[in-house]
């Protein structure tokens, strides 16, 4: 049975639980499979009264080997249907390999949307865009300090090479929706990617420890419903203190902009 469009989940899932925050599980620093279970259950029992979604992030499961892949089928257990899973993998490839990926994200592991490397081209995209409900979020201006060497590189009509890949993305089709990755470190690249993209989700990664603004952020991605953005925060949960109390303020935080941004 066919699922609503992933856009219109989230809307729903936004409203019903009152937040648009992301948890990000990044279990840096952990020895082995065991405590990267550990970390992830108790953050995420922290976590899930605040959040939207949970994204982990393949690499620090695929470090840890076989039993490092047997956690992240468990900690995909872990987290309700009421809350989407978006897998941090940022896999492109051609052919029956991106196939393959697309096959193993969604199929196997149950993500609702994935990271996705667009710099191959529309083949290379096209498997994740091949189920109903879920999205393939676009890397388009990343969080990282060396985005600027490519990403942001001018073309020879001045575009930056971020805003090409937005241009193209939205005219690559199939039955999941594409949405945009775009850093919290730059409302500037936000803002233009909400003015191509007005109904895309938005993933906002950056927040925190990066050095992205929270509000300013949220502020340039809200699209006309005061809603299509999914803002992942890992270190400034995880690392905190107390992890349930940071989730709940980032969410206030969060909620508030929407609040002023509904009233203008």
């Amino acid at each position: 049975m066919s699922r609503e469009p992933f856009a219109v989940r989230l809307a729903a899932a936004g409203r019903e639980l009152g937040s648009a925050l992301c948890l990000g599980l990044d279990p840096t620093g952990c020895r082995d499979a065991a405590e990267v279970e550990r970390f992830c259950a108790t953050m995420l029992e922290a976590a899930l009264p605040h959040i939207v979604a949970v994204k982990p992030n393949l690499a620090f499961f695929e470090q840890h080997g076989s039993e490092g892949l047997r956690v992240l089928e468990r900690v995909r257990g872990m987290v309700p249907e009421s809350r989407l899973l978006i897998l941090d993998a940022k896999r492109s490839d051609i052919g029956n390999t991106a196939e393959a990926y697309a096959r193993a994200l969604f199929d196997v592991w149950g993500a609702d949307a994935v990271t996705v490397n667009p710099l191959l081209g529309r083949d290379a995209v096209e498997p994740f865009l091949a189920r109903a409900g879920t999205a393939a979020l676009i890397l388009a201006r990343t969080s990282n300090p060396s985005a600027a060497d490519f990403l942001e590189a001018p073309l020879q009509d001045g575009r930056p090479l971020y805003r090409l890949i937005v241009e193209r993305a939205l005219g690559w089709s199939g039955a999941a929706q594409i949405g945009f990755v775009v850093g919290a470190t730059s409302a500037t690249a936000i803002a233009e990617v909400r003015g191509l993209a007005p109904a895309a989700p938005l993933l906002l990664p950056g927040v925190g420890a990066q050095g992205g603004d929270l509000e300013a952020a949220v502020i340039a991605g809200l699209d006309a419903t005061g809603g299509g953005i999914i803002v992942p925060v890992s270190r400034g949960i995880t690392g905190a203190a107390d992890p349930r109390a940071a989730a709940a303020e980032l969410c206030r935080r969060i909620e508030a902009v929407r609040a002023v941004a509904s009233r203008s």
